[in-house]
């Protein structure tokens, strides 16, 4: 895929995200922190749980990219570990659920709303740094992940991963959203 083409595809992404992200702060708090059950996540556990990894990624990616002397390529290539990374985030029919670390775990933490902000804050801190990835090699920096600093991915790849890691998310708060609406029509 030419370098360019993902790049706009994933600012893209980013601007919708903040979009819905942004019809979030006019909600009520009780709907915010509404959740199924005892072990399912509110609204705002679901964004604390992306404001965690923003956390770990995206000063990583502002280094990575501020260091980097490699040129930008005119094509990126994914990784082989990078592709599967990437694609095993993306929502499916019916939500595969995964195990998360308990360091990113914000069940039953005292949320408020300025966990919205701080959420938007990061994709909009995610916009600048894609549009400064143009002038570095999406193939050549690599970033290493939260599972293990052993594992790095392609720049190009680890943008792709906490994209669609996101997009998941908002996923599921849409479904949390159809519980709550189904909850309350019973």
């Amino acid at each position: 895929m030419q370098s360019e083409k993902l790049t706009q595809m994933l600012l893209e992404h980013s601007r919708q995200i903040i979009h819905q992200a942004e019809k979030l702060q006019s909600y009520d708090l009780n709907i915010l922190t509404w959740r199924e059950n005892e072990i399912s996540w509110s609204i705002l556990e679901c964004l604390e749980h992306l404001n965690l990894y923003g956390d770990f990624y995206l000063q990583q990616i502002e280094n990575e990219i501020q260091n980097s002397t490699t040129k930008a390529d005119i094509e990126f290539n994914s990784g082989i570990l990078g592709n599967y990374f990437a694609k095993s985030m993306l929502p499916k029919e019916k939500l595969n659920k995964m195990k998360t670390f308990k360091d990113k775990n914000p069940l039953n933490s005292k949320l408020e709303k300025s966990v919205i902000d701080r959420f938007i804050n990061q994709q909009i801190k995610l916009l600048d740094l894609l549009n400064k990835s143009r002038n570095v090699s999406l193939n050549k920096v690599k970033i290493k992940t939260s599972i293990s600093f052993l594992i790095r991915l392609r720049l190009g790849d680890t943008f792709q991963f906490f994209i669609n890691h996101i997009i998941r998310h908002f996923n599921q708060i849409d479904q949390i959203q159809v519980a709550m609406k189904n909850t309350k029509t019973q």
